[in-house]
């Protein structure tokens, strides 16, 4: 039987390592049968590609992208927590676009994390979600995910 690590070995992607929390929090989280994720900013190797608003210095197409790296990166907080072959299915996904005044189009940016996760978890990836703008975003970041998934309850993970 494939597992989501096979699955993200196929459409060659990888869990990058978990970044480190900015502040005091952890980066997921496990309530019962529930693990939620702290917002995920696009960092690649510890480094934010790239800073700014959506719908001035960043456009749509390159936050999509970004999206989709903040999704990778809330499902490697998962993995460190408990393990992503865990996951049952995808629950909510919410994302926050820091957004230039007149932009109104946050939905098309998260679309980027929930196509993601789409082609990770096929039909397990349907999830209820929010598309959030904002003013800003912590280091200037133009988007932020956070993820709730259901995991396997005779899995007790790594923690």
């Amino acid at each position: 039987m494939a597992t989501w690590t096979d699955k993200l070995s196929s459409i060659a992607l990888h869990l990058p390592q978990t970044a480190a929390p900015l502040a005091a929090y952890v980066p997921a989280n496990r309530v019962g049968n529930l693990v939620q994720t702290s917002g995920q900013i696009p960092l690649v190797e510890g480094t934010l590609p790239i800073q700014g608003k959506v719908g001035t210095d960043v456009d749509v197409a390159v936050a999509r992208e970004l999206a989709r790296v903040c999704a990778l990166n809330a499902l490697a907080a998962v993995d460190d927590l408990v393990g992503i072959d865990s996951i049952v299915r995808v629950v909510k996904v919410v994302g926050f676009v820091a957004s230039a005044p007149d932009f109104t189009n946050q939905p098309a940016v998260v679309n980027g994390a929930s196509e993601l996760l789409a082609e990770v978890f096929g039909d397990k990836a349907a999830h209820i979600r929010s598309a959030v703008g904002v003013a800003a975003l912590s280091l200037d970041a133009p988007v932020e995910i956070e993820l709730v998934v259901e995991v396997d309850t005779d899995h007790q993970g790594t923690t």
